[in-house]
């Protein structure tokens, strides 16, 4: 019934209009309230977006670039690491039926704060304590995503963005570890993967906020926008052609 469902929305459709807030790094400031807003169009298919605020930076564009197809909304504010994820993610997905979740967990798991550091966010790599450990990390998302799977979404895994070279409380490579931890994790499940790693470390510097800063000026966002909207489309194409093969095969 779900894929029959999600066939006949992705025929119609328009676009939900949550708001986004703009990015924040710091977990203490974080909301983390249930996602709401969700559009009144039922013909059209569902689209959840969980991330930090690297997602809340392109889903204005993911919006923009699928209006008149999908509903696209998100968790409002800053989803934080992995641990924020396990606490709150029934809040996140509410009672809506969800034909695709994108999601990611990372940036804030490989971060190292320390609470008397007077960069923004208590971010220190040097005095400050790393928030997820990466083993523990690989666990959180195979609890994650054994939770996702119960929703019966399309699930794609987003790459965890590019650290920059100077980044005041993250090492350049763990994100590369990080990202191998959570594909063996999606590997696993058979979940597909939006790489934003591999499109961010081939951004220009112009591309980012500033020197050591993971957040990305309007261009840089417009990009991963196009992207992220480009796999979504393209994860739902392929869902209408299993479900037409589907009922071909039970003719």
């Amino acid at each position: 019934m779900r894929w029959f469902t999600l066939v006949t929305l992705l025929l119609t459709g328009c676009v939900c209009d949550s708001g986004v807030k703009q990015p924040v790094d710091s977990p203490e400031r974080e909301e983390t309230a249930r996602t709401g807003d969700i559009a009144a169009h039922e013909e059209c298919p569902n689209v959840l977006i969980i991330g930090d605020s690297i997602s809340m930076g392109y889903t204005p564009h993911v919006k923009a670039l699928l209006k008149g197809k999908v509903n696209v909304s998100r968790a409002r504010g800053n989803c934080g690491d992995t641990r924020n994820g396990l606490r709150r993610l029934e809040d996140w997905l509410g009672d809506t039926e969800w034909q695709v979740i994108h999601f990611n967990w990372g940036l804030h798991d490989l971060c190292y704060r320390h609470p008397d550091s007077k960069v923004y966010g208590h971010r220190d790599k040097i005095k400050g304590r790393i928030a997820v450990p990466l083993d523990a990390y690989e666990k959180n998302l195979e609890e994650l995503v054994q939770r996702l799977k119960q929703a019966g979404a399309v699930l794609i895994w987003a790459s965890t963005t590019v650290v920059p070279e100077g980044e005041a409380g993250r090492f350049v490579g763990d994100d590369e570890k990080y990202n191998e931890a959570a594909a063996a994790v999606m590997k696993k499940h058979g979940i597909a993967i939006d790489d934003l790693h591999a499109l961010t470390r081939g951004f220009d510097p112009s591309l980012f906020v500033s020197p050591g800063d993971v957040h990305y000026t309007k261009e840089g966002y417009e990009k991963l926008g196009g992207q992220v909207a480009q796999t979504i489309e393209e994860s739902l194409r392929k869902a209408r052609a299993a479900q037409a093969g589907t009922k071909k095969t039970a003719r």
